[in-house]
């Protein structure tokens, strides 16, 4: 499968916004700066579409996943088949991703390392090693570092990390057995504050 493998620093100057890229445990200001676009004119602003503004909003979500764009043009048809908002469907499909989860949850210091582990078979869902990062986590299903996995210094390090940081209250994590449980979707309220979901929808639409 295809994947990014360029500057991540770069994804997110793109964006304008912290992608979470980077390792939870330097901020990306110490990097560089999003604010500023990346290329030697990235200060030239051209007049923004309605067009343009929708697909740097799915660029923006996409990215921020990790996923490429076949993959969430599919979620969102299955988002948009489901009952209820398909923006909000979409956001909560991905959230549910076990690789998400397990970046979320604090095992990992990034949603590629958490693809990572899950690759490696270091996850468990309900007790069952599961090495599809893609794979989608149900209410109350518990998520598990494997018995032989939790001596790795990676993710000792992400998990002391992770403390210092808030994690999601759809979420519940127990950090000395290492396992979370995946309480409920989040709401419309605990989207990460830059996404504009309807703009996704409004550019599916046409």
């Amino acid at each position: 499968m295809a994947k990014y493998i360029g500057p991540k620093c770069r994804l997110s100057r793109r964006e304008g916004v912290d992608l979470q890229l980077k390792s939870r445990a330097r901020s990306l200001d110490s990097k560089c700066k999003a604010s500023v676009p990346p290329g030697q004119f990235g200060d030239r602003k051209s007049r923004a579409t309605d067009y343009s503004v929708q697909l740097r909003m799915k660029q923006l979500i996409k990215r921020y996943y990790g996923i490429l764009e076949k993959q969430f043009h599919n979620y969102y048809k299955k988002a948009d088949s489901r009952k209820g908002s398909s923006g909000e469907n979409l956001i909560c499909l991905l959230e549910s991703r076990l690789d998400n989860v397990v970046y979320r949850l604090g095992f990992a210091l990034t949603r590629a390392e958490a693809r990572q582990l899950v690759n490696h078979k270091s996850v468990t869902v309900n007790g069952r090693v599961v090495n599809i990062p893609s794979y989608l986590v149900a209410i109350d299903d518990e998520i598990g570092i494997k018995e032989k996995s939790k001596k790795q210094d990676r993710i000792a390090n992400a998990i002391d990390v992770a403390g210092r940081a808030i994690i999601p209250e759809w979420l519940l994590v127990d950090n000395k057995k290492m396992t979370g449980v995946f309480k409920r979707y989040p709401d419309a309220s605990e989207f990460p504050p830059e996404f504009k979901v309807h703009l996704v929808v409004e550019l599916y639409s046409k």
